[in-house]
């Protein structure tokens, strides 16, 4: 993102999501799509500035353009985590305000500061202070019993004014007492309307929307009416999906034919990191939804999911699973 209105890579993101988005998962995501935003899972300012920061919020130069998601309610510390994640090399620095677990909760953070705009916006401009790099916010359309359009309106009018460079609506409430996340991410309807309207409201604003997209037709749909569609689950439990990111939303050429091509690609990546220490199935996990739907693929699941996780667990393991697929172009194979 070169500056605070390019976020032309924003048509397409993959969500961050905790123990899911890490820096293998987002490296085989990378060799999918050229062009796709990635997302870091969310880690604290706290630990950010204290912890063992590579571990932490490490990457990979060719992850780019990669996004850090914080968490965070204490503008100072906030401010400091995004100056370090600008030094890191990050595109863009992000705000969760939506996170609707229990431990973010009582962390003061997540979509509990839906009920804080004042102190969002603080956080906001700490941050922007901070660093170069622009800073954006990821949030619902409201928690509890807020009015969404009240609530997402408010909020929006403050950040703006803090200088935020865009912001990520998932269209559902949280609700934070008596829903799950689990069920928040799909108890409460979605209001992709109101986020169309905030659009409209704030044309200037960089503004994706988030929650319920299924496949690339759903986010080319949005697309009509807003910035940027970032997309989750979907993504990751069918990563085949990404193949067709550049091609059909960003009218480039795709970076690979087929997932078996990105098996061989990702496979300089998963020697070297054998080679450093980690476990195969760190790697191999993110990649259990690869070749859905195709012939083999229950028994490719199977032996990924036992004999990855096994001690010196080499690359044979995964050669020998994808050998379980049908090489039949996934539409012949249905």
């Amino acid at each position: 993102m070169s500056s605070p209105n390019d976020m032309t890579s924003w048509r397409f993101s993959v969500a961050p999501m905790m123990d899911w988005t890490d820096r293998h998962c987002r490296v085989f995501h990378r060799l999918l799509t050229r062009r796709a935003r990635l997302y870091s899972e969310m880690v604290t300012a706290d630990a950010v500035v204290f912890g063992p920061r590579e571990r932490l919020i490490g990457f990979d130069a060719f992850e780019h353009p990669i996004a850090l998601q914080l968490g965070g309610a204490e503008p100072e510390r906030l401010a400091e985590a995004a100056r370090i994640g600008g030094e890191f090399g990050y595109d863009e620095i992000n705000l969760n305000c939506g996170c609707p677990s229990d431990r973010v909760q009582n962390g003061r953070f997540g979509a509990c500061l839906m009920r804080e705009p004042a102190l969002v916006a603080e956080c906001v401009a700490a941050m922007a202070a901070a660093t170069k790099v622009p800073v954006t916010v990821k949030c619902r359309i409201g928690v509890d019993e807020q009015e969404p359009r009240e609530a997402l309106f408010a909020l929006v009018e403050r950040i703006a004014a803090a200088g935020a460079a865009g912001l990520v609506v998932h269209a559902r409430k949280a609700w934070l007492e008596g829903l799950s996340p689990r069920d928040n991410r799909s108890v409460p309807p979605l209001d992709y309307a109101l986020v169309y309207a905030l659009k409209a409201a704030h044309p200037r604003l960089p503004i994706a929307v988030n929650g319920g997209i299924g496949d690339l037709e759903a986010a080319r749909g949005h697309l009509r009416w807003v910035d940027g569609a970032m997309v989750g689950r979907a993504a990751y439990q069918n990563p085949e999906m990404l193949l067709g990111v550049d091609p059909e939303i960003f009218g480039e050429p795709a970076s690979l034919r087929d997932a078996f091509e990105a098996v061989e690609a990702y496979l300089p990546y998963v020697a070297r990191e054998l080679a450093r220490g980690a476990r195969l199935h760190d790697m191999t996990r993110h990649m259990l939804g690869l070749f859905a739907g195709r012939p083999g693929a229950r028994l490719y699941r199977q032996k990924l999911a036992t004999l990855a996780t096994r001690p010196g667990a080499g690359l044979d393991v995964l050669r020998d699973a994808v050998a379980q697929i049908a090489r039949a172009p996934l539409a012949e194979a249905v």
